[in-house]
């Protein structure tokens, strides 16, 4: 989810702050206003696989495991245990708690959570979170138990469906063969949504029939969404927000002063990745070639974007898993050399292939449209590419773009679904995969199928490196930059700190006022 190195260890928060205040009695149930950029694309857990939709399911939502603040593995939370059946990880079982409802009083049977999984397979929405369950083959209920027979082996499995991808739906609610409309959502998360004004706001309350792993007393909460990082600015600098997560644009942050007793700023590591995405599904794109791709890879100058665009907020990225995590490399480091126009000319006259290049390159508006700009810069040293920026404000239309594939290149962001380097790579480049650009490996595929199989992650490690130096030759993406998460909060609320946390659960039942 940037650098500022301040050496804060993976899945750690640093929290800055100075000053004291005082709990007024009638700030007791005062929603506290969150402003963001991460947009809510649907309340439908079949049709949304981003940032904004997933931090909103998993607090209205539950998932039959969760992960507690600070922890990489799965626990109880709608199920009363769970397990693999046998030694093969291909038998998952969960047994149900007897006392979950969602909040229209319907019980939260085995059946309900059959419904959940079948639907995402049935749908199989390009936006949504299918190909985290590509390895699903059928869901089985009878009476409490519920039981996942997947295709082969998958360690994973217990993590993926503790994910906002495992969100449990109402049948009576939730069609097996479509999208549910956005007007409003039944779930039985900690959380219940009072109100929702699509692309503007949405309201939380407090879920009073919630059973689950969250104990914790919930304040009400308002969020309000921004088109851009620099719309939450400004609302931070109006005062109209109390706490602003994942939206003060880098030259904000680089501002603070940490001895501002009115702020606190909280700062976790987390392993938000951006990639330069290719298309590889138009015959009509140059970059089909991998002689181009792999000039592009030569000429980024990942420094530079880290320090003019971003402010020092990110840090260089030179392969899918990042650094924190096990099985990391640098294969792009090892592969290429960095901002080297000779050897990417010499790639493209070898390959026949005349300059400049003509791209497109799609991209969203704000710091991203900096990052583009300078991107281009880089791409057009020495005449070598042409590149033509293509801006889209709207994030639901820009998923859509890139999906349908109008772009030759674009970049994009990506957060990984749980603590484990399986949810770098398969998503991005299994095939079938989220990104939508035409990729596929069958070396990549085999891999990947044996990595599952380790139960003990350690022993996948030679695993996770032989993919990423593969993806390195092929070059459907290359790795830009890497992120810490930065939670700017008033003094007056505390918990922002495990909002910073990073591990893909929006804790909103942290936030409390001081």
């Amino acid at each position: 989810m940037k650098a500022n190195r301040l050496g804060i260890a993976a899945g750690a928060v640093a929290l800055l702050l100075v000053g004291s205040c005082q709990l007024l009695p009638e700030d007791m149930q005062r929603p506290i206003v969150i402003g963001t950029a991460n947009g809510l694309t649907s309340f439908d857990p079949a049709g949304a696989y981003d940032n904004g939709s997933w931090a909103v399911y998993s607090n209205v939502y539950q998932s039959l495991l969760t992960f507690d603040a600070g922890s990489s593995d799965p626990r109880p939370d709608a199920a009363k245990n769970c397990g693999f059946t046998d030694s093969t990880l291909k038998t998952f079982q969960c047994e149900l708690r007897d006392d979950v409802v969602f909040s229209n009083g319907h019980p939260v049977s085995a059946m309900a959570v059959k419904h959940s999984f079948d639907r995402i397979l049935r749908i199989r929405h390009p936006l949504g979170p299918g190909p985290l369950f590509a390895n699903l083959r059928s869901v089985e209920a009878r009476d409490a138990h519920v039981t996942f027979h997947l295709g082969t082996a998958d360690a994973t499995w217990p993590h993926k469906i503790a994910t906002g991808a495992g969100s449990i739906v109402d049948p009576t609610e939730f069609p097996l063969d479509k999208l549910r409309g956005n007007e409003s959502t039944v779930g039985s998360g900690p959380y219940v949504v009072s109100s929702y004004r699509k692309g503007e706001a949405i309201d939380l309350e407090s879920n009073p029939t919630y059973k689950g792993a969250v104990t914790r007393r919930r304040t009400p909460v308002h969020i309000r969404y921004y088109p851009t990082a620099q719309d939450v600015e400004k609302a931070w600098k109006a005062r109209t927000i109390e706490v602003a997560y994942s939206g003060l644009p880098s030259t904000a942050l680089e501002q603070i002063d940490p001895r501002d007793p009115d702020v606190r700023l909280s700062i976790g590591e987390s392993a938000q990745a951006r990639h330069l995405v290719m298309n590889l599904r138009s015959a009509r794109n140059p970059l089909t070639d991998v002689a181009a791709r792999r000039a592009v890879a030569a000429l980024v100058d990942r420094g530079r974007l880290a320090s003019e665009v971003f402010r020092y907020t990110v840090t260089p990225l030179y392969s899918l898993v990042p650094p924190g995590v096990i099985g990391q490399s640098t294969a792009f480091l090892d592969e290429y050399p960095e901002m080297d126009s000779r050897y990417a000319a010499q790639r493209l006259r070898s390959a026949g292939i005349t300059t400049p290049v003509p791209i497109t390159l799609g991209h969203q508006t704000g710091t991203a449209a900096l990052e583009a700009r300078e991107l281009r810069r880089q791409l057009e040293a020495d005449g070598l590419f042409k590149v033509e920026l293509v801006e889209e404000a709207d994030w639901d239309a820009y998923q859509q773009r890139c999906q349908r594939g109008e772009f030759d290149a674009f970049v994009t962001s990506w957060t990984p679904d749980f603590s484990d380097p399986e949810t770098f790579v398969q998503p991005l480049v299994g095939t079938g995969g989220v990104l939508h650009n035409g990729y596929t490996s069958a070396e990549v595929d085999r891999t990947i199928r044996n990595t599952q199989r380790h139960a003990d992650r350690g022993e996948a490690i030679p695993l996770f490196r032989s993919i990423q130096h593969a993806v390195a030759r092929d070059v459907p993406l290359v790795p830009l930059w890497r992120k810490m998460n930065h939670v700017v909060t008033r003094a007056t609320v505390s918990g922002g700190h495990h909002l910073a946390e990073g591990t893909g659960i929006w804790r909103l039942w942290e936030l409390r006022r001081l």
